[in-house]
């Protein structure tokens, strides 16, 4: 019994180091994410630009490149060991070894609206190109809104010239576009709100008024001598500021009546004569 529980026990702790190890691996145990990267002068700005790569994390980016006869293919992950390679973020692997073309180790993060150039440094030496100094690896990242993350691409290598050799990568993906911002300003989405208010006052009103009060006409229309007397203070107030004849006309310039007008009939003085 107990060689049994000896047993069983054995091999619980061989399965938990076989899933540690594979999630090692893996990267899970990566949580740091772009704090993975050591920048080569650490700066603010460079670490917000990193920080937008932040869902590219935990990742393995494959490319390969059929353009030589050995078909080289390509391992790129952001801030972690790409190909399980401690402190590689990009290899290069063939059917005979694996070279490391950049560590996270000596990272540069470019940023721009849409864009984010990532450069990973102190690779392995070139053997005779370039005057065997360290090969270097830049990934184009660019905005594309309709992928999370796009398909590795190689692009160029350069190695015919003596210094500042590189690969060059793209990837696209929607991690470094910028944010939308809205085009209705403030006074817009107070006019919208108010016209929603009044639609639903107006449609509202009218259904309380029709079906429950059991209104017709104009009636139906809610608040309806309320509004109707608003409209004629409205009326009177626009006619006494906005007209320019006086309400009143000057006694001047009144009609005279007509039958003012008629002659009186003349007064006879024939009597007052001395006979």
């Amino acid at each position: 019994m107990k060689v049994v529980n000896g047993h069983s026990g054995g091999s619980f702790l061989l399965w938990t180091l076989a899933v540690e190890l594979v999630l090692c691996g893996s990267g899970v145990y990566s949580i740091e994410g772009t704090k993975s990267c050591k920048l080569l002068t650490e700066s603010d700005s460079e670490r917000k630009v990193l920080s937008r790569l932040e869902p590219l994390t935990h990742k393995n980016f494959t490319a390969e490149n059929k353009s030589t006869k050995e078909g080289y293919t390509y391992v790129f992950q952001l801030c972690g060991d790409a190909g399980g390679i401690p402190g590689a973020g990009v290899v290069q692997v063939d059917s005979k070894k694996t070279i490391v073309i950049g560590m996270y180790n000596s990272t540069q993060a470019i940023g721009g609206s849409d864009w984010v150039m990532l450069i990973y440094g102190n690779g392995e030496p070139y053997d005779t190109h370039c005057s065997k100094e360290s090969r270097k690896a830049i990934i184009m990242i660019s905005c594309n809104r309709n992928i999370d993350a796009g398909k590795l691409e190689v692009e160029l290598e350069t190695r015919d010239k003596e210094f500042n050799c590189f690969y060059l990568f793209e990837l696209d993906s929607s991690a470094v576009c910028p944010v939308i911002q809205s085009q209705l300003s403030s006074g817009s989405i107070i006019l919208i709100i108010g016209l929603c208010l009044v639609a639903v006052y107006l449609i509202g009103g009218f259904l309380y008024q029709r079906l429950i009060v059991g209104a017709k006409g104009m009636e139906q229309f809610p608040n309806y001598a309320f509004w109707v007397e608003v409209g004629n203070l409205t009326a009177d107030g626009c006619d006494f500021v906005c007209r320019s004849q006086n309400r009143e006309e000057a006694p001047a310039y009144r009609g005279v009546a007509t039958e003012h007008l008629e002659e009186e009939p003349e007064e006879r003085d024939d009597h007052l004569l001395p006979m």
